[in-house]
């Protein structure tokens, strides 16, 4: 079997492998502890881990590119990278969150949520309605962590 049909299974098994499998994968491949994201993400930063270690990451020059882009943003000034913008994603993002077997699919308005063809206000809302129980929406959809909003 060639190194990219070993690849591409290793890709295609992430949709069929088990939460807990994937954050096993993750942290041999990452060396550090799964983050507290959905499924999606998980499957979508291992594909890319196992490729970038199959096939090497980026090239240097394009590392170099992409820091002279961010200090044009920043000048340079590490603080204000770890100022975070909003947690509200953008008008159109889609938030997909796997709940007791079933995947829930909210779509982002320019004046609140969408969930299954119903506006709401805010994601907790929709958290609650989904779970029956409160829950802060951000966290419940992967867009806070725990830890910081302790």
């Amino acid at each position: 079997m060639k190194q990219n049909d070993s690849v591409l299974a290793r890709i295609a098994a992430l949709k069929t492998t088990p939460t807990t499998k994937l954050k096993e994968q993750w942290t041999a491949l990452f060396n550090t502890p799964p983050p507290p994201y959905n499924r999606r993400f998980l499957e979508s930063r291992l594909a890319y881990r196992i490729q970038e270690l199959a096939f090497g990451g980026l090239k240097p020059e394009t590392v170099r590119r992409l820091e002279q882009l961010g200090e044009q943003l920043d000048g340079g000034n590490i603080a204000v990278r770890r100022v975070r913008g909003s947690d509200i994603p953008i008008a159109g993002t889609r938030l997909i969150r796997e709940y007791q077997g079933v995947e829930h699919t909210v779509t982002v308005m320019t004046d609140g949520y969408e969930w299954q063809g119903r506006p709401y206000k805010s994601l907790s809302a929709i958290a609650r309605a989904i779970t029956g129980t409160r829950w802060n929406g951000l966290l419940f959809f992967g867009l806070k962590n725990r830890r910081r909003a302790a």
